[in-house]
């Protein structure tokens, strides 16, 4: 079977069987189309450890439009996405490479990046809430902050699915799981302050105000999109006089340190993350331990 129709094959079992989202779906397209751009619509046992070897020198020497090349993460997310293919095609009695024999390539684990409290005020501080896009704009920072959601799931908010009164509701993130999100009060006063302000009908909780497709033909207004929440939070950062780069997920950094400082233990913000992994949330309790800073206090003797 030639590469391109197992694929495609591939695609829609991920669709129908296993119920992986549209963007997953996409994503996968995306990497194994990569092979196909360097080989050749292949035959699928024709893919062995040297064509694989050889794809994966080819990955490494390709520049992006921002890069001059893909990250070492970029490029394992094209390895899963090949183990992921070979694994069906084992199911499916293809004859292929065995899945096992396909090793992602080690990567430095990223710093966390946090605001600490100065810094979250100035944050929220920029936008100017006289203004109905000043409105939206801060209850994004406060939701982000307030929730921990991923920005892909905040873009995604519906208003009819928030309860501002219970200041909880369910998201559907990452592997289509459903996790509970709660939120402060300050966070609910500033996301009822904006809804208040909108005499629109538009179903998505937050909505663009500029832009040639502002509008469409039935007078809604679009969904803001992940990219435009990241140059907003990039904006405000900068005014706020913020040296270190902030993004979204930054905010949920925040949100977990936060929670670990104060005493929450691990395996409940690993819930309230949505990590199916608790290792994910480990990477938190190396700046968040204040167990590590009292042994320090305790037993490290200063020189007199």
């Amino acid at each position: 079977m030639l590469f391109a129709r197992a694929k495609t094959d591939f695609l829609e079992y991920m669709e129908i069987e296993q119920n992986r989202s549209q963007k997953t779906i996409q994503n996968y397209d995306h990497y194994l189309t990569r092979l196909i751009d360097f080989a050749g619509d292949i035959a699928v046992k024709d893919i062995d450890a040297e064509l694989v070897r050889k794809w994966r020198l080819w990955l490494n020497r390709l520049g992006t439009n921002t890069s001059d090349e893909l990250s070492k993460t970029t490029q394992n997310y094209h390895l899963i996405a090949l183990r992921s293919f070979l694994k069906y095609c084992a199911k499916r009695d293809i004859a292929a490479l065995a899945p096992e024999k396909i090793e992602l390539a080690r990567t430095r684990r990223k710093q966390v990046t946090f605001l600490n409290e100065n810094e979250l005020e100035q944050l929220f501080s920029q936008p100017d809430t006289s203004t109905l896009i000043g409105l939206r704009d801060r209850a994004i920072l406060e939701l982000l902050f307030s929730s921990g959601l991923r920005v892909s799931e905040l873009v995604n908010l519906n208003r009819d699915q928030i309860n501002l009164k219970r200041r909880e509701f369910m998201v559907r993130g990452k592997g289509q799981k459903d996790r509970p999100i709660f939120i402060s009060q300050e966070a609910s006063d500033w996301i009822e302050k904006y809804l208040q302000k909108r005499n629109d009908t538009s179903r998505p909780l937050f909505i663009r105000y500029s832009g040639n497709k502002q509008v469409d033909l039935s007078g809604n207004y679009h969904r803001l999109t992940v990219r435009s929440v990241q140059r907003l939070i990039i904006r405000y950062a900068l005014l706020a006089g913020i040296t270190k780069h902030v993004s979204p997920h930054t905010l949920r950094h925040s949100y977990a340190t936060d929670l670990l400082m104060n005493g929450a233990d691990i395996r409940s913000v690993q819930a309230l993350l949505g990590h199916s992994n608790i290792a994910t949330t480990q990477i938190y309790t190396h700046v968040t331990d204040p167990h590590l800073k009292a042994v320090y206090e305790k037993f490290h003797r200063a020189k007199e």
